[in-house]
């Protein structure tokens, strides 16, 4: 059974990310947090929600160390110091980024980064030793939240490594969602960009959690 780190898994989508993955019985989930001890305080929660203690939580560097899948759910201002400071510990790894490049106030306003992506950012910090995967990015923290084993939005999957991007499609069907292969890791900029535009859709139509679904497949 692998192993997964979700890297700043204390935040609005790593909980929900972990719980799933961790009530799926395929991975192993550890919480990582800056704060070791706020990783454990997570993980005891998500634990007392499971019923069980399966879950566990550590620093961010000490959650990279035994994964051997890691996911990044930070805030796009955390992005470049959270990567600078773990680069030499994810060198041989798959990271896959759910970063999104939000521009307060303006969140509802697609931002594009001065790297083109965040993913693309990502790799571009870590170097070709870390294959870097973008998704997850368009799915409300809402639904991650539920008990429904099964949620309605599909998870586009943007990567240069098709191994890489497999076990991200894989993640995502452990989650309750439908992985679909989104082509290069460049094309995450679309993919980024999507969740603004979903943003302002839920602020104009008063709901909570729109998501994607790719129809003809």
């Amino acid at each position: 059974m692998k192993t997964v780190a979700v890297l700043g898994g204390t935040g609005n989508e790593g909980p929900g990310l972990a719980l799933r993955w961790a009530k799926s019985g395929k991975y192993k989930v550890i919480i990582g947090s800056r704060q070791a001890e706020k990783g454990m305080r997570v993980a005891q929660e998500l634990n007392e929600r499971l019923g069980h203690d399966v879950i566990r939580g550590a620093s961010n560097e000490d959650a990279v160390r035994e994964a051997d899948l890691c996911v990044l759910t930070i805030p796009y201002s955390a992005h470049t110091p959270t990567l600078t400071g773990l680069r030499g510990a994810l060198q041989g790894k798959a990271l896959i980024d759910v970063t999104v490049p939000l521009k307060p106030p303006k969140v509802s306003h697609v931002y594009v980064p001065p790297g083109g992506s965040a993913g693309q950012e990502a790799q571009a910090i870590l170097g070709p030793g870390v294959r870097v995967v973008s998704a997850f990015q368009n799915v409300g923290m809402t639904h991650l939240a539920e008990d429904a084993s099964h949620i309605d939005c599909d998870v586009l999957v943007c990567g240069d490594d098709k191994e890489a991007k497999a076990e991200a499609i894989a993640l995502a069907e452990a989650a309750g969602m439908r992985g679909i292969d989104a082509g290069p890791l460049q094309n995450g900029v679309v993919v980024e960009g999507l969740t603004s535009i979903l943003i302002g859709i839920n602020m104009r139509y008063k709901v909570k959690g729109a998501g994607i679904k790719i129809t003809g497949i």
